[in-house]
């Protein structure tokens, strides 16, 4: 009788806790230029006027045959980000990007240490040896965000109901250039948001 009362109570706290939670939604966002053409590989993320530092995260670009893979990542501020070196040849990565400088020089399979990326902003990857090779990182201060596929389209889930100011990047975007920024209102029945940037990617 004792257990199943004690059971009973740990239910109706498990139930209230779960109301006292906002609630989420999962979002779609559609990106497309100028041209109306879907674009891949677009950074959208959605700002509370909350500024927030993930705790413990991690995230890997790899190099392989001469390229940093993937193209574009985004992560949220504090996340630590790896750069195994993939190749037979040796690669020399670096960013001399306000939001992050550093350097990792000539080597070969894992460097020793992850990078933490402590601001956010946006980082251009080179390598020192390769030219042609290239990154770019969006990191953001806040952990609603996504990157589009190849029809365009980014979900970000989980993420709860409420005003939020809509930030859409893509790395083709003038240098300097101001990014999309648009108020939207999470709701449980929210429609795709389309947005339409204001030059043609391809």
């Amino acid at each position: 009788m004792l257990h199943a009362k004690k059971l009973q109570r740990f239910a109706v706290i498990a139930l209230l806790a779960t109301q006292l939670l906002p609630a989420q939604a999962s979002q779609l966002v559609q990106v497309v230029d100028s041209a109306g053409q879907a674009v891949a590989d677009a950074v959208v993320y959605f700002e509370n006027g909350n500024a927030e530092k993930v705790k413990s995260a991690n995230a890997e670009i790899q190099q392989k045959d001469k390229k940093f893979m993937p193209l574009v990542t985004v992560v949220q501020t504090g996340t630590s980000i790896s750069f195994p070196n993939n190749d037979t040849v040796r690669h020399h990565a670096y960013s001399f990007s306000p939001a992050k400088t550093f350097e990792l020089k000539l080597y070969a399979g894992k460097p020793e240490a992850p990078i933490i990326f402590d601001k956010p902003g946006t980082i251009v990857v080179g390598c020192n040896i390769h030219d042609q090779m290239l990154a770019y990182i969006q990191v953001v201060d806040t952990p609603y965000f996504a990157k589009t596929d190849a029809s365009g389209k980014a979900r970000v889930a989980s993420i709860p109901n409420g005003k939020y100011t809509l930030k859409t990047w893509h790395f083709k975007q003038m240098t300097g250039g101001a990014i999309s920024e648009q108020p939207v209102n999470i709701k449980d029945d929210n429609a795709t948001i389309t947005i339409k940037l204001g030059f043609k990617v391809n």
